[in-house]
C-alpha cells in the first residue's frame, strides 16, 4: 500500500503578519510513502544531491513523530519526494517536508491524529506555525501558538488578487534572518504593525484592495532584512511601478511575493528585469492561491 501525498509552497508574514501570516500557494511536492524496515529517500528536483537520503531526512523525520505521537513503533519507510518548492528560498519547503512526512505516515496508520495534533507536531518541528498551518490547511490562514496548542484559521482570498513570486538564484539560512532581528521593538512599531495586519485582513474581507499598499507594510522585520539583500527594494519599486498593489519579502527571503489586481505578466516581467540590473538571476512566477493544503490518497 503506497500513500500519494501533496503538499504546497508557502509564503509567511505578507508583511506584517510576523509568524503569523501564511499563505498556501499553487506550486507543490510530491511524496509517495511506503511503508518498509528501514528509512530511505529518494530526491527528485529541488533538493536532489543535496538533501539527506536516509532517516535524518525532514520528511521520514515527520513521519516518525507521527509514530511516537501514535504509540507505534517507527518501523521504517521507503519515500520518494518529487520537489518543485525550492529550498532554503523563504517559500516553505521545510514546512513542506514536514507537513508531508506527518501526513503520509498518519494516513498509513489510519489516521490516529486528527489535524489539531498534525499542526501541533509540525509546529514543534518547525519552530512557529505561520507556514506549517497554510501548508496543512491552505488559503490565508491566520495562526498562534496558546500553551501547548497551536490555533489556525484558514480565510479565503477574493478571487481577483493574483500572486507573483520572485525566486532568486541565491539561498537564505532562515537562522541568518532570524538572527539579525533584534529582541526587542518599539511600542511604535509594534503598533504600526497591529494597525497594518488588521487593515490587511479586513481589506480581504471587504474586497477593498486598494489599501493593501499600505496594508502589507511592515517594521519589524523587513527593513532588518534589507540588509541581506540589498536588490530587494529596487525589485519592489520595479512591482509597484508595474501595477502591484503591494510586494513583501516572502518569509524570511530571498523570493518576493506580489499582490497584483488584473494581468501579473507584467509585474512578473518587471521584478525579473529588476533583479537582473542588481546582477542576480532569478525567475518570477505568477501562482494561485492553494484552497485545500496537504492531500493525501491511498493506493494498492
Amino acid at each position: 500500500m503506497s500513500i500519494d501525498v501533496c503538499v504546497p509552497a508557502t509564503s509567511a508574514n505578507l508583511g506584517p503578519g510576523f509568524d503569523v501570516l501564511g499563505l498556501a500557494l499553487g506550486l507543490y511536492n510530491d511524496i509517495v510513502y511506503d511503508e518498509a524496515d528501514r528509512v530511505t529517500v529518494a530526491i527528485e528536483g529541488e533538493g536532489a544531491g543535496r538533501l539527506d537520503p536516509g532517516a535524518g531526512n525532514v520528511v521520514a523525520r515527520g513521519a516518525r513523530m507521527v509514530y511516537e505521537a501514535a504509540g507505534r513503533r517507527f518501523p521504517g519507510a521507503a519515500i520518494r519526494c518529487v520537489n518543485r518548492v525550492p529550498t532554503a528560498r523563504g517559500l516553505g519547503s521545510s514546512a513542506a517536508a514536514w507537513v508531508g512526512g506527518l501526513v503520509a505516515a498518519n494516513a498509513a496508520l489510519g489516521l490516529p491524529l486528527d489535524r489539531d495534533a498534525l499542526l501541533a507536531l509540525a509546529c514543534r518541528a518547525e519552530g512557529h506555525p505561520d507556514n506549517v498551518a497554510a501548508a496543512l490547511l491552505g488559503g490565508l490562514t491566520v495562526s498562534c501558538v496558546s500553551g501547548d496548542t497551536v490555533l489556525a484559521v484558514s480565510l479565503p482570498v477574493p478571487a481577483e488578487l493574483r500572486w507573483v513570486v520572485l525566486i532568486p538564484e541565491m539561498e537564505s539560512s532562515t537562522r541568518e534572518a532570524r538572527a539579525i532581528l533584534p529582541e526587542t521593538v518599539t511600542r511604535a512599531d509594534a503598533v504600526f504593525n497591529l494597525q497594518r495586519m488588521g487593515l490587511f485582513l479586513a481589506a480581504l474581507a471587504t474586497g477593498r484592495l486598494a489599501v493593501l499598499g499600505a496594508a502589507m507594510d511592515d517594521r519589524l522585520h523587513e527593513p532588518q532584512r534589507q540588509a541581506l539583500f540589498p536588490w530587494m527594494a529596487g525589485a519592489r519599486r520595479a512591482a509597484l511601478e508595474a501595477g502591484a498593489l503591494g510586494c513583501v519579502l516572502s518569509g524570511a527571503g530571498p523570493s518576493l511575493l506580489a499582490a497584483v489586481r488584473g494581468a501579473a505578466e507584467p509585474v512578473a516581467r518587471a521584478l525579473e528585469g529588476a533583479l537582473k540590473s542588481a546582477g542576480v538571476g532569478g525567475r518570477a512566477l505568477p501562482l494561485p492561491v492553494d484552497t485545500s493544503g496537504a492531500t493525501w490518497n491511498r493506493r494498492p
